[in-house]
């Protein structure tokens, strides 16, 4: 039987700014990953996002990225390894005082935006993440792209890891994500979405942006929880899952 876990970027909520769909779209995942306040979020956001997610029986992980709100974590920012690693530290702390205080374990790890991507080509800043991440919590699971330079990483250092895939992401020959500015990078067809993580799931292929097809291995299905047709996309892609009996199961369990 196959089995996945289905994750959603939650609390990127700050202050009057309401972004996403978080109490309709927790009913369809089984792990979310929590912004820490640098690219989105309030201590406020972080502490409902994680009774939301108590409340619905979801896995619990850190979301860190770059100080970047105006840019949302997704521009490109110039720091060491050594800040990277810094910044990584204070973001789980941040989170996991918070499920400590509503009596929950923090499972795993996810960079976002512009420190996702710059990990999974950088193999020293990949290294600094996962080092950051081992010395706070070494039970800690690493959340990243399939076949990127911080799953080799994490492996190196000791971290348990499980392969992120992409719901609305289309894909290069390589297996790294199209850059969202060109054109095709987002999937906006919800049956073309399903149809792909059922193929990827079940058979370890997606077709990439080329038409070619390659090979690409999930533990984790990300779905986005701020776009128009998150909630449609959540509710499809999970009830496609259970139709072809694939079991959904939270990050931790199917991590290796």
């Amino acid at each position: 039987m196959h089995t996945v876990d289905l994750n959603c970027d939650l609390g990127e909520s700050f202050g009057n700014y309401k972004c996403g769909l978080d109490e309709e779209v927790i009913r369809y995942i089984s792990s979310a990953n929590v912004a820490c306040g640098f690219h989105a979020s309030d201590p406020a956001v972080m502490t409902r996002t994680v009774a939301l997610a108590r409340e619905n029986g979801v896995s619990v992980g850190a979301h860190p990225g770059y100080p970047d709100l105006q840019g949302f974590g997704r521009r490109d920012m110039d720091a060491s390894p050594a800040e990277v690693k810094a910044m990584v530290q204070y973001q789980i702390g941040a989170l996991e005082a918070f499920c400590t205080a509503q009596g929950i374990s923090l499972a795993h790890v996810k960079p976002h935006g512009a420190m996702y991507n710059m990990a999974g080509r950088d193999e020293t800043l990949a290294e600094a993440i996962c080092e950051g991440i081992y010395e706070v919590d070494p039970g800690l699971v690493l959340l990243g792209l399939s076949g990127s330079r911080m799953l080799e990483a994490a492996k190196r250092t000791g971290l348990k890891c499980a392969k992120e895939v992409f719901a609305d992401r289309a894909y290069e020959e390589d297996g790294t994500l199209v850059a969202r500015n060109v054109p095709g990078a987002l999937i906006t067809d919800e049956d073309e979405a399903v149809e792909r993580v059922l193929r990827i799931v079940k058979d370890g292929v997606v077709t990439a942006i080329t038409g070619r097809d390659i090979e690409v291995a999930a533990d984790s299905v990300c779905i986005h929880g701020d776009g128009p047709k998150a909630l449609a996309f959540a509710a499809k892609i999970r009830k496609a899952l259970e139709r072809e009996a694939v079991r959904i199961v939270p990050l931790g369990k199917s991590a290796g």
